[in-house]
């Protein structure tokens, strides 16, 4: 089997997730920086190509009522160049609320101030991943 990777797309940095090779749980977690977008895309086919990865599943930034933005428009059109870049079927998965999680989490276990800052992106990206490996396994 393939390892699935999760993305969670940001202007800063980019969280990414990848899981275990049966695809049931989150492995690793890293976090790309991303100002740079060429530089950003070159790491993350880098690390798909590394790890094995066959499929790439893109966090989608949808508003509390469904509807999609200016932010799910960017994350869509990445999305289409990471594809392309990588050769792999991209996946857009409803990341709502991931954030929010994503912080809380961090908030349970003390990560404050930089610490957090490094982090909360990969967090983020293990919670989309989740989500979509816990759909996928239970069809």
């Amino acid at each position: 089997m393939k390892r699935i990777m999760g993305i969670d797309y940001g202007d800063a940095r980019t969280g990414v997730a990848l899981s275990d090779l049966l695809c049931t749980l989150v492995g690793t977690t890293a976090v790309v920086p991303s100002r740079n977008r060429e530089k950003a895309l070159a790491d993350l086919v880098r690390i798909a190509k590394e790890n094995e990865v066959g499929t790439i599943v893109v966090g989608l930034p949808r508003n509390m009522d469904g509807s999609e933005g200016p932010r799910a428009e960017l994350c869509r059109e990445f999305a289409g160049i990471l594809g392309d870049a990588t050769g792999l079927p991209v996946v857009m998965w409803d990341e709502r609320r991931t954030t929010v999680e994503a912080h809380n989490i961090l908030s349970q276990h003390n990560y404050h101030g930089q610490k957090r800052k490094n982090t909360v992106d990969a967090v983020a990206a293990s919670l989309i991943l989740e989500g979509y490996l816990n759909s996928i396994n239970r069809k």
